[in-house]
């Protein structure tokens, strides 16, 4: 006798944001979104707590906050509203995952950084950066897999990419080095734990994310409403 095949596994949908909002599950959905946010954030605490480099976006928020003497998480969503705005002329609309991952990850970030202290000594350091490796691409994994719409960071990546046709990769490494070097020029921290997220980061949300990804009430790969198909990274 044999056994009866497996389901296939779930995979991310093309919608609009109100098609992502009519796919089901819609509770389960945004709790995981929440989650994966807060998980995000309190990575991005341990990572500055480390203070061995951080991922280039937050090398960014990092110069931005010390130029203007916010925190780090409030320089998150201050970053995150003009990157908004770049949205409109790619004629992207955001999602509540959108608007949740431009506020939720900062507040996150604030409530974490007054919780963990600085790690002093080599091997803590690397193991707390370790540590929020994973949580960070765990937490990444979620709110993707949540499917309520991408970050206003990656959402002004893919926009790019579709508007002007590069391919992703060179849109993605031309973003990150810029944001990496203007941060850097601000006084944002690069160190090695900059270089290990780049190369570390991938591999981990691709490991994680099959095991996120919430099954929705839409046939898989069917753009929803007028949302463009799903592109290839």
């Amino acid at each position: 006798m044999t056994a009866p095949p497996r389901s296939p596994r779930a995979a991310l949908a093309a919608l609009t944001p109100m098609g992502q909002l009519r796919a089901g599950r819609l509770p389960r959905r945004v709790v995981q979104l929440f989650v994966g946010l807060t998980m995000y954030g309190v990575a991005m605490a341990m990572f500055v707590r480390a203070g061995l480099g951080l991922d280039p976006w937050d090398v960014f928020h990092y110069g931005v906050a010390r130029l203007t003497g916010m925190d780090l998480g409030t320089a998150v969503i201050a970053v995150s509203i003009p990157v908004l705005l770049l949205w409109i002329p790619l004629r992207q609309w955001p999602g509540l995952g959108t608007i949740a991952n431009a506020i939720w990850i900062g507040v996150a970030t604030n409530i974490a950084l007054a919780v963990i202290p600085t790690m002093h000594g080599l091997p803590t350091q690397i193991a707390v950066f370790a540590l929020g490796l994973v949580i960070n691409g765990a937490g990444g994994a979620l709110y993707i897999g949540a499917q309520l719409g991408p970050g206003p960071r990656d959402g002004l990546m893919t926009g790019l990419h579709r508007r002007t046709g590069l391919s992703l990769r060179l849109v993605r490494t031309a973003l990150e080095l810029t944001v990496l070097g203007t941060g850097w020029l601000m006084g944002g921290v690069v160190g090695f734990g900059t270089l290990a997220y780049a190369v570390a980061i991938g591999p981990l949300v691709q490991a994680f994310l099959p095991w996120c990804i919430v099954r929705l009430d839409v046939p898989l790969n069917a753009p929803s409403e007028s949302a463009p198909a799903a592109q290839p990274v």
